[in-house]
């Protein structure tokens, strides 16, 4: 699995190899929640063995942070399932330094109808 220069450079070295397989496959997942893979696609994508993510994975699914169907996997969508997941911050904080965080006003340009108040903030005017 590979990270940029600025998380090879600002994170300490007993964090990067904090980071899990199981965490990477779950970050990996949560980077594109709107996808569901098959474990090898996983793998090629992560860098990881094709054994290691689908242990991950069948771990993951007992813990119920990934749902399983036929030969895909995705992250689950129980938002608080995720957020009671100490990896799942590390995961993210990860993938967002790698790919940036999320633009609110790029996804906000394809949504349907009103913002939702809870989204709308002072900032985002």
């Amino acid at each position: 699995m590979f990270i940029d220069r600025d998380t090879f450079e600002n994170t300490s070295e007993d964090e990067l190899a904090d980071l899990s397989v199981p965490n990477q496959v779950h970050g990996f997942l949560i980077a594109n929640d709107d996808f569901a893979f098959k474990a090898r696609e996983i793998a090629s994508q992560t860098g990881l063995d094709e054994g290691a993510v689908s242990t991950a994975l069948s771990r993951l699914k007992d813990r119920e942070l990934v749902e399983h169907k036929a030969t895909y996997w995705a992250v689950t969508d129980d938002e608080e399932r995720l957020e009671g997941y100490s990896g799942y911050e590390r995961a993210t904080t990860l993938f967002n330094g790698q790919l940036g965080p999320e633009d609110r006003s790029a996804w906000r340009e394809h949504t349907v109808g009103e913002s939702h108040p809870s989204v709308d903030t002072e900032d985002d005017q």
